[in-house]
């Protein structure tokens, strides 16, 4: 049997921090990745895609998002889907699931029993649906002592973590061993959102769409060939996603230093779809701080989706020409020393004044331009 294991679509995901046309795209990109999952299931012949949890943010994703998934996997003919409630759409009487499930087109079905299921005529599904976000039992447990016909393939669907992964919350926590225990050919995880191998029969696909930086092959879902009884399955990773998320730690001397790297910065990307992360340290002078800001602010910024702007490192030296630059002997040119002074000794006063400093030279730089013109 062929099939996709994906996870993690976190359909509605808000993204905050981000301006509004950059979260709508984002957005978006999310419910796109469905059609190109459906794409690659019919590339490849998988005729089922298992959704290994969290397929929704929430469990109220709004109208929107709610009709939008339902129609596009609809719109996959000959492609079958099989959704987890996971952590962050729990399975609740009354909720999300009782409505998909009511509503759902045939192609479509919710995994709300932790029972065996067909999945097809040529292997068996044990999903566990989480009904609770936080919970300190496995839901995989039953899958050891679950029935199934003889002869045909168990395949685990989950969400959960196999370890704690980077913090200490005990929570959804799944045995390493699950798919030895439960004679598992298969074992699909989602709640990691990058690629991960556990174990010859049990990964993690990670979601199809990246959603945060630091996280290594992501954008991505499986394509599993299950074999039969105790053989490994054969699992290839197919490219999903649409953004890059790229993030780097420039050292800068100069603004002369900012426009190579922002001609190097992710090759083979295109800019309308690169998120990216960018800490500057370094030690320059005034002027050329004003300018490299301007580089990428008013530049680089402009062009890609999205740039987050870390300056917290890049240290403000300013010359003497800034200085006259501001004033030449008035209480202007005071305050920027007494400015300087106060960057030097550094500290979060340091870095304050620093920042001060810099607005009044942009500010008076800007004034000047104005009276010329």
């Amino acid at each position: 049997m062929r099939l996709i294991h994906s996870a993690d679509w976190q359909l509605g995901k808000p993204f905050g921090r981000m301006p509004v046309d950059a979260r709508a795209a984002l957005s978006e990109a999310r419910l796109d990745a469905i059609d190109t999952l459906a794409a690659a299931a019919r590339q490849h012949r998988a005729g089922h895609v298992l959704v290994a949890g969290d397929v929704f943010d929430s469990a109220e994703p709004g109208d929107r998002i709610y009709r939008q998934a339902l129609a596009r996997m609809k719109a996959a003919a000959g492609v079958r889907w099989w959704l987890l409630p996971g952590n962050h759409d729990p399975l609740r009487p009354d909720g999300l699931w009782s409505r998909l499930s009511a509503e759902a087109p045939e192609n479509v079905a919710a995994c709300l029993t932790p029972a065996p299921v067909m999945l097809g005529e040529d292997a068996v599904l044990l999903p566990a649906p989480l009904t609770h976000k936080f919970s300190l039992s496995d839901p995989t447990a039953w899958f050891d002592g679950a029935e199934t016909p003889a002869g045909l393939p168990r395949i685990g669907l989950a969400h959960g973590a196999i370890r704690t992964f980077g913090g200490d919350e005990q929570t959804n926590l799944i045995a390493p061993d699950r798919a030895r225990r439960a004679g598992l050919s298969y074992l699909a995880l989602g709640d990691w959102h990058g690629l991960r191998k556990i174990d010859g029969h049990t990964y993690y696909s990670g979601t199809p769409e990246p959603d945060d930086f630091g996280r290594e092959a992501t954008g991505l879902a499986l394509l599993v060939d299950v074999a039969g009884a105790g053989l490994e399955p054969q699992v290839e990773a197919l490219p999903i996603g649409r953004h890059a998320w790229v993030e780097e730690r420039w050292h800068l001397s100069g603004a002369e230093d900012v426009a190579p790297r922002i001609a190097a910065l992710a090759p083979g990307i295109e800019r309308k779809h690169l998120v990216a992360r960018l800490h500057l340290s370094g030690l320059v002078p005034l002027a050329e701080r004003v300018t490299l800001r301007r580089l990428l602010e008013d530049g680089l910024a402009h062009e890609i989706r999205w740039l987050d702007l870390d300056l917290a490192d890049l240290m403000t030296r300013p010359t003497e020409t800034d200085l006259s630059e501001i004033d030449a002997h008035g209480e202007l040119r005071d305050a920027a020393e007494r400015l300087r002074a106060m960057a030097e000794d550094g500290g979060t006063e340091g870095r304050l004044a620093g920042a001060a400093l810099e607005r009044l030279y942009v500010e008076l730089m800007r004034a000047q331009r104005g009276s010329e013109a």
